[in-house]
């Protein structure tokens, strides 16, 4: 993989905390100067197309995120999207010819302390640049299909559906 594609549309990965206001909202994206800490060996961009919660998105939100990735000319995407529809959205997602696709985001924001936001996009770069054509949600560590997956809001965390 020699250039990557970022597509962010907010969630809790992006989310900050307003202490003032004791109120979370969604900040500019944060993958962008992750990966450039880590010194990747790969070219990428950051396509920011929307800053919402995911539970906030619309049908028209998603065939935005579609249209987007299929104007890409490049083949590997990573979507970054809050976690609660995420699986939704990749279902939506599917039959895009000719790229790899991957979600990820966070359970914790990753300007916080311990977050996971660093692990899972990791997870997700190393995902898009060894599968195949497709769509894969990459989070906890796991690599999961679309159509076989879901959040686990009682334990926070996705598994088998």
């Amino acid at each position: 993989m020699q250039h990557l594609t970022i597509v962010t549309t907010g969630g809790t990965i992006d989310k900050i905390y307003f202490d003032a206001k004791s109120d979370y909202q969604i900040g500019a994206p944060q993958i962008g100067e992750i990966l450039s800490q880590l010194g990747v060996a790969f070219r990428f961009e950051v396509v920011s197309i929307l800053r919402k919660d995911s539970l906030e998105m619309s049908d028209d939100d998603r065939q935005l995120i579609r249209r987007t990735i299929e104007a890409q000319p490049h083949r590997h995407v990573l979507v970054t999207h809050g976690t609660d529809t995420m699986v939704e959205t990749a279902r939506t997602l599917l039959g895009i010819p000719g790229k790899v696709i991957v979600l990820t985001g966070a359970l914790n924001p990753a300007r916080f302390q311990g977050s996971d936001a660093v692990f899972n996009i990791g997870c997700a770069v190393g995902a898009v640049q060894t599968l195949p054509d497709g769509v894969y949600i990459a989070m906890n560590g796991r690599v999961w299909d679309p159509l076989r997956v879901r959040k686990n809001r009682g334990e926070n965390r996705f598994e088998e559906a």
